[in-house]
């Protein structure tokens, strides 16, 4: 009998905010949270601290250009050098 441990669990912290995510507030709310929590999963799946790369990628969205935004996906994010930022 073949075993699913990684998925069950990425699964745990589903079940346990089903009850928590009744209360959004509204549908738009609860839209809202699916988007930051796929945000944070795709994260955690390139190997990438969430709070390190959410931190980052909102210091520098203000001054960032549109159009090259796609550097700030997980998925090509990199960074910014502390000493730069200074």
């Amino acid at each position: 009998m073949p075993f699913n441990n990684a998925a069950e669990r990425e699964l745990r912290a589903v079940a346990l905010g089903r009850k928590n995510w009744t209360f959004a507030g509204s549908d738009e709310g609860g839209r809202r949270a699916a988007a930051i929590y796929s945000l944070i999963a795709t994260a955690k799946l390139n190997d990438i601290d969430p709070q390190a790369w959410v931190a980052d990628v909102l210091a520098r969205l203000p001054d960032h250009p549109a159009k090259r935004i796609h550097e700030l996906m997980p998925w090509n994010w990199q960074p910014q050098n502390v000493a730069q930022a200074a």
